[in-house]
């Protein structure tokens, strides 16, 4: 479906009759930064970022041989996900972005149900 209306380069501001918006490069929508070429790229990294700060923070709950596999997943579902999926019901995913939010959770599930290190 193509695009209806002037390309956003034509547009510099948008004025109404009491408030004028400035048409910016990027911005911060409810905690998800959002570019004016709809690109998520930076946004993935972030969140894949904050996501493995929080795996490391729960690394050693997770390694522990006490837990079964399916508390470590519950765990992994209620902690970690929600840290780096935060937001996505605003993201344009490519193949390339959801092919890295999938290596990150083979990665995080492997390490920490035990599964070897590679594929």
């Amino acid at each position: 479906m193509g695009q209806i209306g002037f390309p956003a380069t034509w547009i510099t501001n948008y004025q109404s009759t009491h408030l004028t918006f400035e048409r910016v490069e990027e911005f911060k929508y409810l905690g998800t930064t959002l570019t004016n070429q709809n690109s998520i790229a930076e946004e993935i990294k972030i969140r894949l970022r904050s996501g493995s700060a929080c795996y490391h923070s729960v690394q050693n709950l997770l390694s522990s041989r006490s837990l079964s596999k399916n508390l470590k997943i519950k765990i992994y579902r209620t902690i970690i996900l929600p840290v780096v999926l935060y937001g996505c019901e605003n993201w344009p995913l490519t193949l390339r972005e959801e092919k890295k939010l999938r290596v990150f959770e083979n990665m995080v599930l492997r390490r920490y149900l035990g599964l070897g290190g590679t594929r």
